[in-house]
């Protein structure tokens, strides 16, 4: 099944359902102090610990994991904020029969520390005693796990509520992740996410995190009958001579990635570079916007943008694409051709065409959008309503989002894909996915996704031709957990 991720309130609302079905609260935070203590257990050896408690629940959490430790034998000691303020943090203070002290600004001399100052729900900056221990480990390499999320870091966006945070190597959570763990900045502070069970139940939510489970059941695998001409047609629209790769790579990227018949239009200028360079894909001159439209006819999906150059052209050529029942990947000089009137890009789409800028051309066509937005999921949401089609707001926590709301966030961004070109192959993987009959915004999902994997493959030097021959070993472990 996908995995949800929850707003703050959402998880405060999957809490209360329990206990309003009969789970005590107290139960509950037996299950995460327990879980805490074992994700700490399988990842370090016994040694000295010390565990920050605030006075709410996110620090009674933590004098149920200082027993289960010492239990075990670890050498823990507690130290509170201030007195525990709720009554499950009470309740869990009252089993706690070890060393016991006042909250030191500096930390005390230890191995391991373990943060439960304050969960998801800090909505305030921190202050006094926390602030100062805060401030006091910032540049230190101390081992810090952060129980729900490091404290001083907001749930929903990731950012620090103040000028001073903590940070950790290892977060572990509760049922699901929270926006603070998927976006890039919350994740950076966070480290190594753990999610457990607690025993809530599902939560309805619309956004998830872009894994394998939201959209393998219905990825497009050919069938034993299966022909090129049932695999999808796919076509991409070049540049002139001199900028011609762009549009190589998606159209490799879209062969690659399963489409049965793969055409590249461009200027008669450019056919033989093309040539040059191609085998399985096929070419055709495009002179006219008109030529483009009728040749656009016979595709299932289309690719404009990758270097097919800025300008009035560019714009005649997406409008006649948009006249056809094609679905086009936007991307690129498509997006930065329509800077000066979005609206004109807009009215020209359908629900199942893609967008996939990167945060600069997001903010040509959508200016001041990201800026205004509390987080990058916000912001992808609304572009996507305003543009009437999916929106893939490229990044390193890649935000892929439908007008009708749903969203996912890709936890798997590798930092090798920070070159020139890899967008171009994102754009032609999607396309490809949808040339073969997926649903857009499942498409432009598993197409960001397999798009990470490939580059996490290859690891350091990876160049974007790289990338379209790497998606097989992908497809291939996709293919074995069907």
């Amino acid at each position: 099944m996908p995995r949800e991720i929850l707003t703050v309130a959402e998880m405060t609302a999957a809490d209360r359902a329990a206990v309003e079905r009969g789970t005590p609260a107290t139960t509950l935070m037996e299950r995460a102090g327990r879980a805490v203590a074992e994700a700490v257990r399988e990842r370090f050896s016994p040694r000295p610990t010390v565990i920050w408690c605030g006075p709410g629940d996110n620090g009674g959490d933590g004098y149920v994991i200082a027993r289960h430790l010492r239990r075990r034998g670890w050498p823990v000691r507690v130290e509170g904020l201030s007195a525990p303020a709720t009554p499950s943090a009470r309740w869990a203070a009252g089993r706690w029969r070890g060393e016991t002290a006042p909250l030191s600004p500096e930390p005390t001399p230890a191995d391991l520390y373990i943060d439960c100052l304050f969960g998801a729900g800090l909505s305030r900056p921190l202050e006094g005693d926390a602030a100062r221990l805060a401030r006091a480990l910032q540049g230190r390499a101390a081992k810090i796990v952060a129980v729900d999320l490091p404290s001083g870091v907001a749930g929903d966006t990731g950012r620090p509520l103040g000028e001073a945070a903590f940070a950790a190597s290892l977060t572990v959570t509760f049922h699901r992740r929270k926006l603070a763990h998927a976006l890039a900045e919350g994740r950076a502070a966070c480290g190594e996410v753990v999610v457990v069970d607690i025993g809530l139940a599902p939560v309805a939510a619309k956004l998830c995190e872009n894994t394998p489970a939201l959209w393998a059941a219905r990825f497009p695998w050919p069938q034993a009958d299966a022909h090129k001409h049932m695999r999808g047609r796919l076509m991409v629209v070049g540049g002139e001579a001199l900028h011609t790769g762009a549009a190589r790579l998606a159209a490799r990227g879209g062969l690659r990635i399963g489409a049965g018949v793969v055409t590249l239009l461009s200027p008669p200028s450019a056919l033989a570079i093309n040539a040059a360079h191609l085998e399985a894909i096929m070419l055709a001159p495009l002179e006219s916007e008109l030529e483009l439209e009728a040749a656009a006819e016979a595709a299932d999906a289309v690719v404009i943008g990758p270097a097919a150059g800025v300008g009035e052209a560019t714009q005649r050529n997406l409008f006649a694409l948009a006249r056809t029942g094609a679905a086009l990947v936007v991307d690129a000089d498509a997006l930065t051709s329509f800077r000066h009137d979005p609206e004109a890009l807009f009215s020209a789409l359908d629900r199942d065409d893609v967008l996939t800028p990167h945060p600069g051309e997001f903010e040509r066509i959508f200016p001041g959008l990201l800026a205004a937005s509390p987080e990058r999921v916000t912001a992808a949401r609304e572009a996507a309503r305003r543009a009437g089609g999916i929106v893939v707001l490229k990044g390193s926590d890649t935000v892929i989002a439908a007008p009708d709301g749903r969203a996912a966030v890709s936890l798997n961004g590798a930092p090798w894909l920070a070159t020139a070109g890899s967008g171009d192959v994102l754009a032609g993987f999607v396309a490809g996915l949808i040339a073969q009959g997926m649903e857009s915004f499942e498409a432009a999902c598993a197409g960001v996704w397999i798009h990470a994997e490939a580059a996490a493959a290859h690891g350091p030097g990876l160049i974007a031709e790289d990338l379209p021959g790497l998606a097989p070993a992908v497809l291939a472990g996709l293919y074995a957990q069907r």
